[in-house]
């Protein structure tokens, strides 16, 4: 995925070694103690110099096959972010990927702070809630998300959150929101993308309580 970070996109961590792209007439030569994963470009990929870089919505295309879906999702809507897809990048990719790709750009934002907060809202889709992205609450300022009326959930991706004057920050902004009738959940990238099962359970068992309601 060095590419997708060259373009400064937010990818996930994976640990299945290096990932080389090939042209479609290229050759791939066997060599020792090497797993290397070879993505091999489509004749609509030829847009660059051998030595180049691929462009981002080849990328992307890339990132969906060697990923899944919820990889191309987070790094779409990283691109999003940036304004690095013009119209013509978005029809590129609805025609050359799947239905289920083309279903993630249709629920695609371009205000996600983080790839944080692109993984939870779409791994959150299947449950059917109100999920409000980047609202403002009095006292308290931007929170991440908003579910229902009175859930609020903080994404804590920055290391600068361990801090012991963020910590502050954030547990003043989580009084202020009690004060005005909110429930604050925080996770951080850990459990985000470590432990997904934790996080889920403690948003729906809230939900199930009907704290999310006015």
């Amino acid at each position: 995925m060095s590419a997708a970070k060259h373009h400064g996109l937010w990818v996930a961590e994976h640990g299945d070694g290096l990932h080389v792209g090939l042209r479609g007439h290229g050759r791939a030569y066997s060599h020792p103690d090497c797993s290397c994963v070879v993505h091999w470009s489509d004749p609509d990929d030829a847009e660059r110099s051998a030595f180049g870089v691929p462009s981002v919505r080849v990328v992307l295309r890339q990132i969906l096959r060697c990923q899944g879906l919820e990889g191309f999702f987070v790094a779409l809507e990283s691109a999003l972010r940036r304004r690095m897809l013009a119209k013509t990048d978005l029809d590129w990719l609805r025609k050359g990927t799947n239905a289920g790709a083309r279903a993630a750009i249709a629920f695609a934002r371009s205000d996600a702070d983080s790839g944080l907060e692109s993984l939870l809202r779409w791994r959150l889709r299947r449950c059917g809630l109100r999920v409000r992205t980047q609202q403002s609450i009095t006292s308290v300022g931007r929170v991440d998300f908003v579910i229902g009326e009175r859930l609020i959930v903080e994404v804590d991706g920055a290391p600068n959150h361990d801090s012991e004057s963020h910590r502050h920050k954030d547990l003043v902004r989580d009084a202020n929101a009690a004060a005005w009738g909110f429930v604050t959940l925080r996770f951080d990238y850990a459990l985000v993308v470590h432990d997904w099962d934790t996080v889920e359970l403690a948003i729906l068992g809230l939900v199930d309580r009907g704290l999310h309601l006015a």
